[in-house]
């Protein structure tokens, strides 16, 4: 049957609306080919659907507006090689390097004299927190990708409102995303009127799909105190129950409080985050203030990502130090979606005869992710790599220990989310000291999970089969 000419023109015009955007899938810079692939998928089988999806969330795009303004902070602050920088340090060269690789990301160096102390659990990190707030006597800043209004989410709010109303400058930000409920509720509006500034992460609106990416979030969880201790790790400030995926629950996170001068370097990160969207602030002066006596303690490095920063960057962090794993590695993420490096650095780290070990949970909030991880089980079990499934709730701590004397903390998952789309931190501490104190953590998730071997993936059905890889193939665009 023959189309009228207006039904022509319809034609051409989809068509040729499909090829600009399969032209600009092929040429935006820094892509896998699996991605680029992946998306012409999309693009061709979906049709406008597709082409939607390209349009919100085809490109790690943040938006000019909000890249320049990131840019004017970066612009007021001190460079990041001389924040908490006391003397040159010297280390062994097998360590150097990888404190190179953390400095080449995000530009600080590896700064000695710090000290860290292993939270015990998610209501006594919080506690311990909120002690911590009662204490100061100059300046909280917080960011968090959730922030909820429970238990321990008011903890928090009410000791800044307690700090606020003694004189401490009090800042507070939260993802506009993660945090809407409480960004939403009477809290967030109370804590405003009893001084504390409040801050949203990358607000979205409804012209936000036009200026970038709306799935780009601030997935950090920074506190720093009196600019003299500070929190990192994978826990968000909320009770573990987490009520908005209460069927999950509990939530298993871990967390560190440090002191030294990696507090400074996690300072700045805040600093950055917050004079992006709070432009008239200056906190440069906290930064540039005298650093107290110099004490021994492990050197460490912040290292932060983001889409700012360059292509790979978490990445390859995460592989400097599989391949630079002898004895012993062990990781625990809760979302496994690797790029081609990262799987064959696990897979090569095992085959050399490292003890290497990945603890993913049993049950993930994110079922689309969890069939993406189980797509590459057989691969990591062909090479030799010991898998896991943590069974006594959502285990959520992203940790990485190698050969008992490092570690890499933060808010990194192993996915494709934090390697190319979130603002994330993690800190990089060269120690045995707490390298042993996160083992002996790890060790207890291990005792509550189940492995995972050849015999349970070959009983998987071949319909669980093609889906997990089904799933997977759609990977770079998850």
């Amino acid at each position: 049957m023959d189309l009228p000419s207006n039904g022509w023109l319809l034609v051409i015009l989809h068509v040729t609306l499909q090829l600009a955007f399969i032209a600009r899938a092929l040429l935006w810079p820094h892509r896998e080919p699996a991605a680029r692939l992946a998306w012409i998928t999309v693009i061709m089988v979906t049709s406008v659907a597709g082409m939607l999806a390209y349009v919100l969330f085809g490109e790690p795009n943040i938006g000019r507006r909000r890249l320049a303004k990131l840019m004017a902070a970066e612009e007021k602050l001190p460079p990041p090689d001389v924040v908490g920088q006391q003397a040159p340090l010297e280390l062994p060269e097998r360590l150097a390097v990888l404190f190179r690789v953390g400095g080449s990301i995000s530009g600080f160096e590896p700064v000695a004299g710090n000290r860290a102390e292993l939270m015990e659990d998610s209501d006594t990190a919080i506690d311990r927190m909120v002690t911590d707030i009662d204490a100061a006597t100059e300046t909280v800043h917080i960011v968090f990708y959730i922030w909820l209004p429970d238990g321990n989410g008011l903890k928090v709010v009410e000791a800044l409102k307690r700090a606020a109303g003694r004189g401490v400058t009090c800042r507070a930000m939260a993802d506009a995303l993660g945090s809407r409920t409480l960004i939403n509720s009477v809290h967030w509006a109370a804590m405003r009127e009893a001084g504390v500034e409040v801050a949203r992460a990358l607000p979205m609106g409804f012209l936000q799909p036009l200026r970038g990416r709306v799935d780009m979030r601030n997935h950090r969880k920074i506190v720093v105190i009196d600019n003299r201790i500070t929190y990192c790790g994978s826990q968000n400030c909320a009770d573990p129950e987490f009520r908005i995926k209460a069927k999950y629950a509990p939530w298993v996170d871990i967390l560190l409080r440090l002191e030294g001068p990696i507090v400074r370097q996690q300072q700045r990160v805040f600093a950055a985050d917050w004079m992006a969207h709070r432009q008239a602030d200056d906190l440069s002066p906290l930064l540039r203030a005298p650093l107290p006596p110099a004490e021994d303690g492990f050197p460490a490095q912040v290292v932060a990502t983001g889409p700012t920063v360059r292509y790979s960057a978490m990445p390859e962090m995460f592989e400097a130090l599989m391949y630079a794993a002898r004895r012993e590695l062990v990781v625990t993420t809760p979302y496994y979606v690797p790029d081609e490096p990262i799987q064959a650095a696990l897979c090569a780290s095992a085959r050399r005869g490292v003890a290497t070990t990945i603890i993913f949970p049993k049950r993930n909030d994110s079922w689309i992710v969890a069939a993406a991880s189980r797509s590459y089980y057989e691969e990591l079990l062909d090479a030799g790599v010991a898998i896991h499934e943590y069974v006594g709730g959502l285990l959520h701590a992203k940790t990485l220990t190698m050969d008992g004397g490092v570690t890499l903390i933060g808010s990194a998952n192993i996915d494709r989310r934090s390697f190319d789309l979130n603002f994330e931190n993690n800190i990089l501490i060269a120690d045995r000291g707490v390298t042993a104190a996160v083992r002996r953590r790890q060790a207890d998730y291990l005792a509550a999970s189940r492995p995972v071997n050849a015999a349970v993936v070959a009983e998987w059905g071949i319909r669980h089969r093609i889906w997990n890889n089904a799933v997977a193939m759609f990977g770079p665009v998850l």
